[in-house]
């Protein structure tokens, strides 16, 4: 099962389970973010792909599906999104928690064998140091940071306490094909958008905070080699997935204008609420469980990302 399968990374999740030929495959999604065309590829691949449109923090809910459809694997990509914890933070900051804990109480209780939960690098805020190891310090700037750092947390006292299979990717700043659009969007796809429809770029800040940009597809496959390590030495762990390199927002905007031809202005905005200073992984503790490398270049992921939009 992939709760916020039909979203953005979820989706590319499918895909890449998809490969390792699975006797069943269920996707969870309450479609707030995720979209059903996101699942056209995967559907292609594996007809027998099951969506089910339900709130994964409905505990008997998800109890019934995991037992009808006889699941063993959970990889939970269920979320409310770091924009709308800024407009609605209680909100967002509950729904992420009770995503946790209705699958942590599921596995608790054995209905299900194996939980990979996704975290993200905004349980870090800005960075202390850097490179930005597992060790670094959750000290989030939003609700939605701290729900994802509480939720990992609880994740890791249920491992602790009741010794489940579970293991946390905290992944860095996603990027490609099917990502959010309209208010959820990332500076990627708003950027390429903007300059696909005559406007100029627009840029929050003085675009010198720092990201690491990491291609989903890649993201994809290392979680599909993280579960498949679970019993050897991923079991209880939290690992970092990202680039290891960290680029400043205006060196991005201008690669992204370089590659569409654009030589317009760029638009500068207030700094928004919450939004961290630097950001870049040490995935050391990856390479060193699971070989992990990134195969794709944020050149040529860029090109494929604007590719793809432009197509839309």
């Amino acid at each position: 099962m992939v709760t916020g399968g039909a979203g953005f990374i979820g989706s590319h999740l499918v895909d890449m389970i998809i490969q390792e030929k699975p006797s069943n495959l269920v996707v969870v999604d309450n479609l707030f973010l995720g979209k059903e065309s996101n699942l056209q590829e995967a559907r292609r691949n594996y007809p027998n792909l099951k969506l089910i449109i339900q709130d994964a923090t409905k505990y008997k809910a998800m109890q019934s599906i995991i037992e009808k459809e006889d699941i063993e694997v959970v990889f939970n990509l269920a979320i409310v999104p770091l924009p709308v914890s800024l407009t609605k933070p209680l909100w967002a900051y509950k729904q992420n928690i009770n995503l946790t804990v209705c699958l942590c109480e599921l596995i608790r209780k054995r209905y299900f064998k194996s939980l990979v939960h996704f975290s993200s690098s905004e349980a870090y805020g800005s960075s202390l140091y850097i490179p930005m190891n597992e060790e670094h310090p959750l000290n989030p700037t939003t609700s939605y940071g701290a729900s994802k750092a509480s939720a990992d947390l609880l994740v890791l006292s249920y491992y602790h306490s009741f010794d489940i299979n579970a293991v946390i990717i905290r992944p860095f700043n996603n990027y490609g094909p099917r990502q959010n659009e309209g208010n959820h969007a990332g500076i990627i796809p708003l950027t390429i958008k903007r300059i696909l429809s005559g406007k100029a770029p627009v840029i929050y800040g003085d675009g010198k905070q720092t990201r690491d940009f990491t291609y989903v597809a890649d993201t994809a496959r290392v979680t599909v080699e993280i579960y498949n390590h679970l019993y050897r030495n991923t079991k209880g762990k939290v690992i970092n997935i990202g680039s290891g390199n960290e680029i400043q927002i205006n060196q991005l905007v201008r690669m992204i204008a370089t590659c569409m031809n654009y030589n317009g202005d760029t638009i500068y905005q207030a700094e928004r609420v919450g939004d961290v200073k630097r950001h870049i992984a040490d995935t050391s503790f990856a390479q060193k469980l699971i070989d992990y490398s990134p195969l794709c270049t944020l050149e040529r992921g860029l090109k494929t990302t604007i590719e793809e939009i432009s197509k839309c």
